[in-house]
């Protein structure tokens, strides 16, 4: 038995499986998108598989925040690439595979040519405009997406876009959910996550990623699987056997227009701008920055105010709120002088 064989003996040895399957997987070329919490875990497992080809797409840098769950980095990666740092973390873990770094923001401009070199996608995103694009993109493409999300204690999990034996494509992602206010759901900055929910769910979607490519098991195509790490329950709920959507474009990548928060500090002391909390009434309570405080759900009733003449700078927990809330204001009043604070108050208070 040769050094390669020893590494995946465990794994060859699984019944169904064997060196075809390993053969498979070596073969295999799976783009991960978002090297966060969900990200780490499904990368390293992945790359712990022998997966002989690994993108990792994301254009964020590593922040304090991150460290509970995205267990690739270390204090001392703090403000650097998270692409970069994982590509080198992966390469050390396992120097047979081949790793990719994608340092960019997923837009409609660059989606295509992005998965076009890979058979699979695990969706590891944070956001509901990536999400959709990448999405769209894949059903264009026929590629399947291995879909994964986590908000405070719940977990999802799903397979979509994969074809069916009678040549039908399994449901996609807005089979599920056709559209989202994104505005009104906040992400784990907001709302929290418990740190082992994003290796419970990452590994998931690794395991359903190894199941397509050798072609073992039932995957989770036509259903989401529901994990509760607070109650230890999961539940399985069927969509459907094939998809009922037609996506034939992709929709354009919205710019949204941010200020930093070296920027923002500076309006403020110079009169130039006003503050916006659309945060929710338990948030405000607990801390702010100032400024005029409205959740945001109730932002058409403040219009007038939002889109008078002084610069108006939203902000959340995150920065995501805020951005949806904006691009919503900008979408009906072109010319308002709304803005993001990018990277929301946890950008805020690291830069003290």
């Amino acid at each position: 038995m040769n050094a390669y064989q020893l590494r995946y003996s465990c794994q060859i040895a699984l019944p169904n499986f064997g060196e075809s399957g390993q053969k498979l997987l070596q073969q295999a070329k799976v783009l991960i998108v978002g090297a966060g919490g969900l990200g780490c875990p499904a990368a390293q497992y992945l790359a712990a598989a022998g997966v002989g080809t690994l993108g990792i797409a994301d254009f964020d840098v590593v922040g304090i925040s991150n460290l509970h769950r995205q267990i690739l980095y270390t204090p001392a990666d703090v403000g650097q690439k998270k692409a970069t740092v994982a590509v080198q973390r992966l390469s050390q873990q396992n120097p047979n595979v081949a790793v990719i770094v994608h340092e960019l923001k997923v837009t409609s401009d660059n989606v295509t040519a992005l998965i076009s070199d890979y058979d699979v996608i695990v969706d590891g995103t944070d956001n509901f405009e990536t999400r959709y694009l990448l999405n769209d993109a894949c059903v264009i493409a026929g590629k399947p997406v291995i879909y994964g999300a986590i908000y405070q204690y719940e977990g999802q999990v799903a397979v979509w876009n994969v074809k069916n034996a009678d040549g039908t494509m399994s449901p996609n992602y807005r089979d599920l959910f056709p559209q989202v206010n994104a505005s009104l759901i906040p992400n784990c900055a907001d709302g929290g996550v418990i740190p082992t929910l994003a290796g419970i769910i990452g590994c998931i979607q690794a395991n359903e990623a190894i199941k397509y490519i050798t072609q073992t098991g039932e995957l989770l195509a036509g259903k989401v699987l529901v994990f509760d790490a607070a109650s230890m329950q999961s539940r399985t709920i069927k969509i459907g056997h094939s998809t009922q959507t037609n996506i034939s474009q992709l929709t354009e990548t919205t710019t949204i227009p941010v200020m930093t928060v070296a920027e923002v500090k500076a309006g403020l002391a110079e009169d130039a701008l006003e503050l916006v909390d659309i945060r929710t009434d338990q948030e405000r309570d607990e801390i702010n920055i100032g400024g005029l405080h409205f959740e945001a759900d109730e932002f058409d009733d403040h219009l007038a105010y939002l889109t008078n003449e002084r610069v108006k700078v939203l902000y959340c927990s995150s920065g995501k709120r805020s951005a949806e809330v904006v691009k919503l204001i900008r979408q009906k009043f072109p010319d308002a002088k709304v803005f993001s604070l990018d990277g929301g108050l946890k950008t805020w208070f690291e830069s003290v």
